[in-house]
């Protein structure tokens, strides 16, 4: 699996438009997302695809994670222009993540 986007704690990295950074990124992060994949308004198809894609559960993922000092996160990015519509993380996928060490993190734009 490839992600879409890497940053490695006290190095420079490239931005979307290939600018590269004036400084050295504050935290690391691996990101990887479903909105190619899955064309859904809702947000349980693109945490299953998640799910499937990264094959969670893992059992060693909390311990990895711990060793090298990283946290464990499914960051939602949620379109809500109306203000009207809730997302909805099921249950399954938030009891999943914290057995695992880590959260469900929802960002709403508006």
């Amino acid at each position: 699996m490839t992600p879409f986007s890497v940053r490695t704690k006290g190095k420079r990295y490239s931005y979307p438009s290939g600018k590269i950074s004036a400084r050295p990124a504050d935290s690391g992060f691996w990101a990887f997302g479903s909105k190619s994949a899955i064309r859904s308004d809702h947000l349980t198809p693109h945490l299953d695809y998640l799910k499937s894609a990264l094959a969670l559960p893992r059992d060693d993922l909390r311990t990895l994670a711990k060793a090298q000092g990283a946290k464990l996160a499914l960051w939602c990015y949620w379109d809500n222009e109306t203000g009207d519509r809730l997302p909805d993380v099921p249950d399954g996928i938030r009891r999943m993540m914290e057995r695992m060490g880590g959260t469900v993190e929802i960002d709403e734009y508006r």
